[in-house]
């Protein structure tokens, strides 16, 4: 599959973070996935069953843990791939989620507060450990998940 073929899909068209997520489907420098990529990617949003929860300890972890669920959520807002999600980053993530209803001013403003809110080492950016921390009460088991046989 190409990048076109995903852009011809509505509900990623429509989405504000439709590229971003597009991106996460292709390797680095690569213009197309093969089947086994795309369903690696697609694994991310499968719902974690009860009986899974349960499963050997040992083995390998699933590719849609909540912890594999979170970190490519957090990917999706790392844009330059330094494991931190920088005020500028945050900033363009937000405008392609908004578009242009909000001014630019109010969208540093929720930048701002999100980041001094999440940062817990004063770096002034948001690690992986700090996204989870921002995380911990959300079910991202659920709405990390698409339902794609029932």
């Amino acid at each position: 599959l190409s990048r076109e073929d995903f852009q011809r899909i509505p509900e990623l068209a429509i989405n504000p973070l439709g590229d971003r997520i597009i991106n996460a489907f292709f390797p680095e420098g690569e213009d197309q996935v093969n089947f086994r990529g795309f369903m690696r990617t697609l694994a991310h949003f499968r719902p974690i069953e009860d009986n899974e929860k349960n499963k050997d300890q040992n083995g390998p972890e699933p590719l849609n843990s909540r912890s594999n669920k979170l970190h490519f959520a957090f990917r999706l807002y790392d844009l330059d791939k330094d494991d931190k999600i920088s005020r500028d980053e945050l900033l363009q993530v937000l405008r392609m989620m908004v578009g242009v209803n909000i001014s630019d001013e109010q969208l540093g403003s929720i930048a701002d507060r999100t980041i001094q809110e999440a940062d817990q080492d004063g770096d002034s950016a948001i690690s992986f450990a700090e996204f989870v921390k921002v995380l911990e009460k959300v079910d991202v088991e659920q709405k990390m998940s698409i339902r794609f046989l029932h």
